[in-house]
Order: C-alpha cells, then sequence, then structure tokens
C-alpha cells in the first residue's frame, strides 16, 4: 500500500495566495503548464491554489521560491497538513469525522480521495493505450522523447519551438496518435515561443520505461543513451537518429573570414549533455559513411556538404525546419 505524506501548510492572508501566483504567471519563459511540471504537481491544482481553494503546501512554495530566486513570503502562517481538523473538534467535528470520515472540508475531502485513487480507484481507471511493436517509426517516437522530452510518473511531455517548429510538432501529435491510439495535447506558453505535446496516460509511461527503456525523471542523471533495442538495428538506428537530431540538431551557416574574404560552410550538428549518448551518436553516423566529427565533447557534427546531402538521403527528417535552413 503506498503511504501518503502529507506537507505543512503556507496559510496566506485572504487574496495573497492569488496575487502571489499570479506574479509568478506574469515571469517570462515559463509556461503555467511548465510550472507545474517543476514541482511536480497537476496544473488543475495550481489553478485550484489561484483561486484560492485550497492553501498552499509549504513545500511545493518553497520550490517556486527556488525557480525564482525568491524569499518566502513574509506575510505566511505555516500550519499542520489538517489543522482545520482541531477547528472542527471544537464544536463536535471530531465527532462526526469518527462517524462520517469528513467535516465538510474540501481539503480534507482531497485527502480521502487520494486514499482511494491509490488503494482502489487508479487501477480501475487507468486508460488503456494500444501496444505497438518495435518498429522504425518507435525508433523515431523514442530518439523524439530522448531530445525535447521527459517523462513524470503520469505523463509524457514533448517540448519545442511554437514558431520554427509548429509543423513538426503536430506532426509528433500525430505520430503518437498513430503508434499509440491516444490523443496528445498541445499547449502554448504565455509569454513565450513555446509549445508542448503533453500525452497523460500512465500506461504509456509504463511502455516508454520498462519496454522502451526511456527513464522517468532527469534522463541525463540516468545515463541518456541510444536503448538496446534500438543499437544493431541499421534502420531503427536511422529513424531514432533523425528524432534525435530533428529535436536537439540543427543546421546552420559557419562563417569565416579570410584576407577580407566571407566563407558560408553548412554545418548539421547535434549537440548533448551525455557523453554515451554522443558517443553513440557519433556511432551510427560513421557506420552510415557520414564522417561525423565530435566537438567539445558535447556536440557531433557533420561538417562536408556532400555528406550533409546524405544525410538527408539516408536518415533523412520529419522537420521541415532543417530542410528549408539547408536549403536556404
Amino acid at each position: 500500500m503506498v503511504k501518503l505524506i502529507y506537507s505543512n501548510r503556507a496559510i496566506f492572508p485572504k487574496g495573497e495566495q492569488s496575487k502571489f501566483l499570479l506574479k509568478i504567471a506574469e515571469k517570462p519563459n515559463f509556461s503555467w503548464f511548465q510550472l507545474s511540471q517543476k514541482i511536480g504537481i497537476n496544473s488543475r491544482t495550481l489553478n485550484d491554489w489561484k483561486r484560492e481553494a485550497y492553501s498552499m503546501p509549504i513545500d511545493k512554495l518553497e520550490k517556486i521560491c527556488k525557480l525564482f530566486d525568491l524569499r518566502l513570503p513574509g506575510n505566511i502562517e505555516i500550519k499542520s497538513p489538517f489543522w482545520y481538523v482541531n477547528l472542527g473538534a471544537k464544536n463536535g467535528g471530531l465527532a462526526t469525522i469518527k462517524k462520517y470520515g469528513t467535516i465538510g472540508d474540501p481539503e480534507y475531502r482531497r485527502k480521502k480521495w487520494f486514499e482511494w485513487w491509490y488503494k482502489k480507484g487508479r487501477a480501475k481507471n487507468v486508460i488503456k493505450i494500444k501496444i505497438p511493436h518495435f518498429s522504425k517509426k518507435l525508433a523515431e517516437f523514442a530518439g523524439i522523447v530522448m531530445g525535447d522530452g521527459g517523462i513524470t510518473k503520469n505523463q509524457v511531455i514533448i517540448s519545442t519551438n511554437s514558431v520554427d517548429d509548429k509543423e513538426y510538432g503536430h506532426f509528433i501529435k500525430d505520430l503518437i496518435k498513430d503508434l499509440f491510439d491516444t490523443d496528445a495535447t498541445i499547449y502554448y506558453a504565455k509569454g513565450a515561443q513555446v509549445m508542448t505535446i503533453a500525452v497523460s496516460r500512465i500506461k504509456l509511461v509504463e511502455f516508454c520505461n520498462q519496454k522502451l527503456e526511456l527513464r522517468i525523471g532527469n534522463k541525463l542523471k540516468q545515463g541518456l543513451d541510444v536503448p538496446v533495442w534500438i543499437k544493431g538495428n541499421l534502420e531503427f538506428e536511422r529513424a531514432c537518429v533523425r528524432g534525435l537530431i530533428d529535436t536537439d540538431g540543427c543546421v546552420f551557416n559557419e562563417c569565416h573570414n579570410i584576407n577580407g574574404k566571407k566563407y558560408n560552410y553548412k554545418r548539421l550538428n547535434f549537440t548533448s549533455a551525455s557523453p554515451e549518448l554522443i558517443k553513440s551518436v557519433f556511432d551510427i553516423l560513421e557506420k552510415n559513411g557520414l564522417s561525423p566529427k565530435i566537438k567539445n565533447s558535447r556536440q557531433v557534427n557533420i561538417e562536408n556538404k556532400r555528406n550533409i546531402e546524405k544525410y538527408f538521403k539516408i536518415i533523412g527528417t520529419s522537420n521541415p525546419k532543417h530542410l528549408k535552413r539547408y536549403y536556404k
């Protein structure tokens, strides 16, 4: 049985909790949805806090303050998780709790709901997905998640640029539907050029983690690398690299000024902070005769125009942005 741990609550004066969160919502380059993911809650819970339906757990408030380098608000009181039960007990509420299990407080009902969910409800309410066989499409999906994606206990999330990669974002959404017969939701960040493709399916999380070898949580700390089921299969390797470079790669012009003359050279680049992944991508590109080079231990480049053309023929791209930049 799952043991639930409840945090102390941060009690704001009336109206101040809402003001605090609305100021956070105005921060640039950070969407409401991304904030909920960073502190490990559902975005609906964040909205409940904003309208002051519930008080905030102190540990979540501390996470928000740490994210934005803020001091903990000085106008809060810190109380025990179910401090209001004592208030109810003074007027006979404790007897009601013993008899009926509630005194009508929404936070208490929320606590009891979570207890029920983890004991019984979750097993009945897990939505099924189609389980696909290993394939080139699945290998490309794995590469996409390894590049711009992340996995929580309840969601698979992929974030990309809402302007340059908008068409590609819809390709990802369609790919998820094709592979798993489930719908992804696209969120657009307020005040930032970010689109997030999210799927809230526990079965998909389990499949990605157990079958595709895609880790929940910080993928870099867990040794991000091309999964074993992909390595050694040339078609799967190409598809995986396509997904990786479509998300964490780019085509750019490298400029040199020699004796007063400017020279521009096309480059294809893949960047990752994972040494294991850099080595695997290099090996796959080299196996395909593309003469890659490793730079700064965090980048793999293809620097020859002929080899970049060969890359697009052999490995290809599902992201129109790369071809547009190459032929620009």
